[in-house]
């Protein structure tokens, strides 16, 4: 393979059994290679074009579902087999974080030895593939699975999904299993558990003045905005898995005017429900320091606490005696500070396995990657998943 772009698979049809990583990452380079910005509904919706495509021709019974509020479609895909019973739901998502032009400026797709780049690769375009790789391994091979299987490919997970939740809910509830295809972590693990997120904005109103000729006639916004920054910024506590986090900042109309106005886009982690609701009402009660600035806050949690429970345990016991049958050992992460929708589906107390996707590192970076290694005893894991489970 050259160090720029894959070359097709030659495997023979007689030999499609086997798993050809290959034929894996030329499909996945092809998917990396339409760029999907969560924000650009339009490129978006041509990566969903794509998916929507590929699925089609393996006769997957497709619905479609317009995208809003400046977002993309949601795509749904539900095998030929097995009806509309409870099943199993494979959850991805094709928006990624990487703005249009990354590919070509700044993380041009490229191997090196085992390590694979791209924008996305590995959250998630690699994952998601996966899912619809086993979905093409089985039609192929002429199996079915015993519990019928349901492929969403959600457009704006990185954004929240606030325009999507809905609709993986209510999938959600009619799966006995929800497998999502993120990123695997820390060396191939298996996510069980995840932090609740939460968001918030915060504005403050001062009093606009002259800043030279008045100064002592405004209230500046902005400076008021430092202090409550660093009492959120102060709500951190590792010890408890909190963590805070102010991301963005906008505020003032010229160097010399005292400012009227300034806003904050606060991020929150949390381990648990309980902490959850201690969290949210002490951010939502932060009070001025100077009582002549208006200080409005408004949020709460965006995604709730995924906790490892009985229904999960066993279920990663399952997929522990899979990986093991392949041969390797499948471990999981206890907590991890990333949300994903697997939140959501978690919370329903359906029976939820995360990272499902090719291990790598550096999500929403400038050197994101995965593992060339690990795409083929993914690609095993999610196909033996979907035909073991009942």
């Amino acid at each position: 393979m050259d160090s720029k772009t894959p070359q097709p698979s030659t495997a023979a049809s007689s030999n499609r059994d086997r798993i050809d990583p290959e034929e894996l990452l030329q499909g996945i380079y092809e998917w990396i290679s339409i760029e999907s910005p969560s924000h650009d509904a339009a490129a978006v919706n041509k990566m969903v074009d794509r998916v929507e495509n590929d699925m089609r021709r393996l006769g997957g019974r497709i619905e479609r579902r317009p995208g809003r509020d400046g977002f993309g479609d949601m795509l749904v895909v539900r095998t030929p087999w097995g009806g509309d019973g409870p099943g199993i739901l494979v959850l991805s998502h094709l928006d990624t974080v990487h703005p249009i032009g990354f590919l070509k400026d700044t993380l041009p797709f490229k191997r090196e030895g085992d390590v694979v780049y791209g924008p996305g690769i590995y959250d998630m375009k690699a994952g998601a593939y996966l899912g619809y790789n086993a979905f093409r391994h089985l039609v192929r091979e002429g199996r079915t699975t015993p519990l019928p299987v349901t492929f969403a490919f959600v457009p704006d997970e990185e954004v929240g999904s606030n325009t999507t939740r809905d609709l993986i809910e209510k999938l959600a509830k009619n799966a006995k299993y929800v497998l999502v295809t993120e990123p695997a972590r820390d060396g191939g693990k298996i996510v069980t558990s995840r932090k609740g997120v939460g968001r918030f904005i915060l504005k403050t109103e001062g009093r606009p003045a002259h800043a030279g000729a008045r100064h002592e006639d405004g209230h500046s916004a902005i400076r008021e905005m430092a202090h409550q920054i660093l009492a959120i910024e102060a709500m951190t506590d590792y010890a408890r898995g909190i963590t805070t986090s102010v991301g963005l900042i906008q505020g003032g109309t010229g160097v010399n005017v005292i400012p009227q106005f300034c806003q904050i886009e606060v991020d929150l982690r949390v381990p648990d429900p309980a902490v959850a609701e201690e969290m949210v009402a002490k951010i939502l009660g932060l009070k001025a320091k100077n009582p002549e600035v208006k200080v409005i806050v408004e949020g709460g949690m965006n995604r709730p606490p995924y906790t490892k429970d009985e229904g999960i345990t066993r279920l990663f016991e399952h997929a522990r005696k899979v990986a093991a049958e392949i041969g390797f050992d499948l471990q999981d992460v206890k907590l991890t500070g990333g949300g994903s929708d697997g939140n959501f589906t978690a919370a329903l107390g359906i029976p939820t396995l995360d990272g499902l996707g090719a291990d790598g590192k550096g999500a929403h970076t400038d050197y994101e990657q995965i593992y060339f290694s690990s795409l083929e005893p993914r690609a095993r894991l999610m196909i033996r998943m979907l035909e073991t489970l009942e």
